[in-house]
């Protein structure tokens, strides 16, 4: 299965962003959700890839780095970024109906973990200051997010909780996927022995 590191092309097109918002007066602005999303639908696509905060940045830059390669390892790189974006543009869609503005990859990221949570779940992460099975962590942060969506805070709890769930789906259904496509694979790689006799009886004797 072909890995072309798209997690770290991803992290590396997020840093960039984030130096051209430093330098670039009034470019966050065009390219963040907000009211005029609807009539500029692209919003959905760019704002994943915009950061508030250097903080915000390397917490997601980590995250994605990290889970982003596991997952991109097991589903293939063409399937990570199929759940990368799809997504982070489905939580961007729930975002938008409960926040005036918000941008970042974190929607996008927790999608990852909810799909590396089903296709992976015994995958040991260090989460929380301990070494346990991602599945364990990922209940742990959807229950801090959910605690988060009655605490007044800049966090968007609501694009986190929908980008997981989203990514629960597509974990559930590579699970199924994945293991069909290699075993078809392998299949098509045997050799046909009656083939092979014929080939030894005609040339090696």
């Amino acid at each position: 299965m072909e890995f072309r590191f798209y997690a770290l092309k991803l992290s590396a097109i997020c840093i960039i962003v984030f130096f051209i918002q430093i330098f670039v007066n009034g470019f966050t602005e065009l390219f963040l959700l907000n009211e005029l999303s609807l009539s500029q639908p692209w919003r959905f696509v760019t704002a994943i890839f915009l950061h508030g905060g250097l903080g915000h940045l390397l917490y997601n830059l980590f995250a994605l780095a990290l889970f982003g390669s596991f997952l991109e390892s097991f589903i293939g790189s063409r399937n990570f970024l199929l759940v990368f974006m799809s997504t982070g543009v489905f939580a961007n869609l729930i975002a938008f109906n409960f926040y005036p503005a918000s941008l970042g990859a974190s929607g996008a990221i927790f999608g990852v973990i909810g799909t590396l949570i089903l296709v992976r779940p015994l995958l040991v992460v260090w989460a929380f200051g301990l070494p346990m099975p991602i599945f364990i962590a990922g209940i742990l942060w959807a229950v801090g997010d959910f605690v988060g969506l009655f605490v007044p805070s800049n966090v968007g709890n609501i694009a986190h909780l929908s980008g997981m769930g989203f990514g629960l789906i597509l974990g559930f259904l590579y699970r199924r996927i994945i293991p069909k496509e290699r075993k078809e694979k392998s299949e098509r790689a045997k050799l046909d022995e009656n083939y092979m006799r014929r080939w030894e009886d005609a040339h090696l004797r």
